[in-house]
């Protein structure tokens, strides 16, 4: 008994072919890219997605046992807008990382009433939005506009392409502010209507429940079985946080990737401006959730500027610098940044630089950027409420020991690295499983090995997370100046 998972991820897509014990049978990716035409645009054609998955799925099924279901997810929340007959109109718009609705953002909030979308939608109006991109298609490409009549995500956008179906889940849906109503578990049409009149709003499921079963063309395009079942599936963060089993009150799952994520799993609604408020993954479960705009993408650019030497060497570098990378400190927010400071006009900066220091201390001091940011994060959601019981680190940057060691001193806060790693599409083969009634807590995925914080490590980054904290509020006017000179001389980064 197979079942399989997808994921479309901001540079590539995932799939996994699991058993119905959970092990890993076979994996396959495609890489891809994003398009970038113009400042603080972020793109890609959901065309992508679907070649991707049926390649993907074709690479997984040859000579192994037929697929019993499907689960899917994806990056989120996206803007993929399509006609009346599910047509894409243009590339989607991506996440929070796709910050051009600036001007958008602050006229509904004035319109509808920063607190009251607040209150409604559990979170404020904000580059991760939905609302505000359909708003700024509405102003800058009126014919796409009025041509628009659905929304796509990539999770929704291959269960409609294997199904037929026009759903989209819950979760995803409590992302899409201010289209949905976090108290109420609904789509809130007059807002809905006020932004998009003539929308046609997807039906609303929970990740878990069954989108439809696979369509005769469907099953044709890529090898599946005609009539297997399909989820609704949800998107890649929350997906991920059900690989690990990181779903009930008091869990705080951390997503080591091109971006940090962080989602904590909460009782009852918990609303604070700096984050994240949403429905959980599964029926009655919410999150108060946070997202670092670059973690691994600066690792890897100072990694080209280094002449892309081997991963191992940088480590063993970063490691032999020590705690405080021999007095460096950086800010992370090379792509602006998103919570808590909600800021796409923040910059990247690297303060105590000399000419003795080595690469190895830029990547270490890349490292710690990225810890220290998870602690602003965990502060903030403490702040708010949230009560963090257990850790569980997951994604690529979970296989090196050094990483999370650091963000484990720096935040105090042991961390569980679960056995399996794949990510997001193997939270989707999990959800996929639990439709066939094949998941059995705590046995799919146990603990390889935890992460306890070093006590000395602690109180030294201590101090240094003072001075971590300083830096942006005292560099803040000089960095949006510099991001405006970017977007005039070239276009680089920030709200457009």
């Amino acid at each position: 008994m197979a079942f399989l998972g997808v994921d479309i991820g901001t540079s590539s897509s995932k799939g996994v072919l699991v058993d119905d014990s959970g092990t890993v049978i076979a994996t396959a990716v495609r890489t891809h890219t994003v398009s970038r035409p113009g400042p603080g645009h972020v793109e890609m054609d959901p065309e992508v997605w679907w070649q991707e998955f049926r390649g993907i799925t074709r690479d997984l099924l040859s000579g192994r046992p037929p697929v019993e279901a499907v689960g899917v997810s994806g990056m989120g929340p996206c803007v993929a807008l399509a006609d009346a007959a599910n047509r894409p109109l243009r590339p989607a718009m991506l996440y929070g990382v796709d910050t051009r609705a600036a001007a958008q953002i602050a006229r509904l909030d004035a319109e509808l009433g920063r607190r009251s979308v607040l209150d409604r939608c559990g979170s404020v109006l904000s580059t991760q939005a939905v609302g505000p991109k359909v708003a700024w298609v509405a102003e800058h490409e009126p014919e796409v506009f009025a041509a628009a009549r659905r929304l796509f995500m990539p999770a929704s956008f291959l269960a409609h392409r294997l199904t037929g179906a026009y759903v989209l889940d819950h979760h995803s849906a409590s992302q899409s502010v201010p289209f949905y109503d976090t108290r109420a578990q609904d789509w809130y049409r007059p807002w809905a209507e006020a932004v998009w009149p003539h929308a046609d709003l997807p039906e609303l499921r929970w990740p878990g429940d069954q989108a439809g079963t696979v369509t005769a063309e469907a099953a044709a395009a890529t090898g599946l079985r005609q009539g297997t079942p399909v989820l609704t599936g949800t998107i890649d963060a929350w997906a991920e946080a059900v690989s690990v089993d990181a779903t009930r009150p008091g869990d705080l799952m951390l997503m080591y990737g091109t971006t940090m994520f962080l989602i904590a799993t909460v009782t009852g609604q918990v609303r604070v401006p700096e984050l994240w408020s949403t429905v959980g993954a599964h029926p009655g479960t919410r999150s108060l959730a946070g997202g670092m705009a670059t973690s691994g993408a600066v690792t890897e650019w100072l990694r080209g500027l280094f002449g892309s030497p081997d991963r191992a060497d940088l480590l063993a570098e970063a490691a032999e610098s020590g705690v405080g990378a021999r007095g460096l400190a950086m800010l992370p927010y090379f792509a602006g940044e998103r919570t808590p400071i909600a800021d796409p006009d923040a910059r990247g900066l690297i303060a105590g630089l000399t000419v003795e220091h080595t690469r190895g201390d830029l990547y270490r001091a890349a490292l710690e950027a990225t810890a220290h940011g998870v602690r602003h994060n965990i502060e903030a959601m403490r702040r708010a409420g949230a009560g963090i019981e257990r850790v569980v680190g997951v994604g690529g940057g979970t296989q090196g020991r050094l990483w999370t060691q650091i963000v484990s001193d720096v935040t105090g806060l042991p961390q569980d690295i679960p056995t399996v790693t794949v990510g997001a599409a193997y939270g989707a083969a999990r959800l996929a499983a639990g439709l066939a009634g094949e998941v059995a807590t705590g046995t799919w995925n146990p603990v390889r090995e935890q992460r306890v914080p070093d006590p000395v490590s602690g109180a030294a980054y201590d101090r240094l997370h003072s001075l971590y904290r300083e830096l942006y509020p005292a560099t803040r006017d000089t960095v949006h100046a510099l991001a405006r000179l970017q977007r005039e001389a070239g276009g680089i980064g920030g709200a457009g």
